[in-house]
């Protein structure tokens, strides 16, 4: 009996505390839940408001990339309303020659037409037929200067709408070495005409075998114009501090090669430090003085030209000068 109870005794111990075991082992796999789950939400919470973060950072971004691209395109209709400045001074200076001389042979026009009406007020023995011709032949010259110059006049004002139009991005057959010397020539002109005290000489080797190649030509006039602006401002920074011995020159050559053209723009200025050579072609990358340039002529340069299928490479020692070189395919 005794036995029977120490037996039943020890059953109940051990059911006790096997009951305890599972309590334990149970509350404590629900306080491992409960944890889980409030470790779960706190995750979750952190998720949902990382999120809301990163909506709200994406909303600011969108609305700064908008302001940069707005910014962008001010930047960029900025250079291309200064170019067309530069451009538009050159073109007075340009335009204003043969416009004299359209003046100039329409008023010797209208002398000889009188001195002609004088003669056959004459009578028939007074007359001279030979006079006559002579004047009616000179009357003739000076229509076709008149129409030579006038046509001339013509050729500067439609390169100047072409270059302040938008865009069409209609390739067209073009001389390359007339353009080059049109944009050399209102280059110069629009810089002299915003700076007084601006000099330089300025040379040409063009190869006359390259004839026409397909182009956008206001395209290809545009970074002319600015390789042309840089190079005579340029050699005219080193002309303020170089030697009374120091000529600043910018030389244009063009060459044909097997299957492209080659347009060389080179000055003798202070040339463009190694160091930061390679970052000439950057967006709003510029060694001009603050107000001076917003750094984009090259970029957008460089765009254009890459547009073309073509390239756009610099080559320059410090103190000597500076090469641009355009390679443009003939397609």
């Amino acid at each position: 009996m005794n036995n029977l109870l120490q037996i039943n005794s020890t059953d109940v111990t051990v059911f006790v505390f096997a009951g305890i075991i599972v309590l334990a082992l149970l509350f404590g796999f629900i306080m491992y839940f409960l944890f889980s789950y409030r470790h779960k939400q706190k995750d979750f919470q952190l998720l949902h408001d990382q999120k809301q973060q990163i909506d709200v950072q994406k909303i600011e971004l969108e609305k700064t990339l908008r302001e940069l691209k707005s910014t962008q395109a001010q930047l960029i209709q900025q250079e291309k309303m200064a170019n067309l400045g530069e451009l538009t001074a050159g073109v007075a200076h340009e335009i204003q020659n043969p416009l004299n001389f359209v003046n100039n042979f329409s008023e010797v026009s209208n002398e000889l037409i009188e001195e002609l009406k004088t003669e056959r007020q004459k009578t028939e023995s007074e007359r001279s037929a030979g006079t006559e011709n002579d004047i009616i032949n000179d009357i003739e010259q000076n229509l076709q200067k008149i129409n030579y110059h006038g046509k001339r006049a013509e050729s500067i004002v439609k390169g100047m709408l072409q270059h302040s139009r938008a865009n069409a991005g209609v390739k067209e057959p073009t001389d390359i070495n007339k353009l080059a010397d049109e944009y050399l020539r209102l280059s110069f002109h629009g810089l002299r005409a915003k700076d007084k005290s601006f000099n330089a000489d300025f040379k040409t080797d063009f190869d006359e075998s390259i004839g026409k190649i397909n182009v956008i030509p206001q395209d290809i006039g545009r970074v002319l114009l600015n390789l042309f602006n840089n190079a005579f401002y340029t050699v005219n920074e080193k002309r303020k501090s170089a030697s009374d011995s120091y000529l600043p020159t910018v030389l244009v050559q063009t060459k044909k090669l097997n299957s492209a053209i080659e347009i060389i723009v080179r000055d003798n200025g202070d040339g463009i430090p190694k160091k930061i050579i390679e970052k000439i072609f950057q967006p709003f990358f510029t060694t001009k003085p603050t107000g001076q340039g917003t750094g984009l002529g090259l970029s957008l340069s460089y765009d254009i030209i890459k547009a073309h299928s073509g390239e756009i490479k610099v080559e320059s020692k410090e103190g000597e000068g500076t090469t641009f070189i355009i390679q443009l395919p003939i397609l």
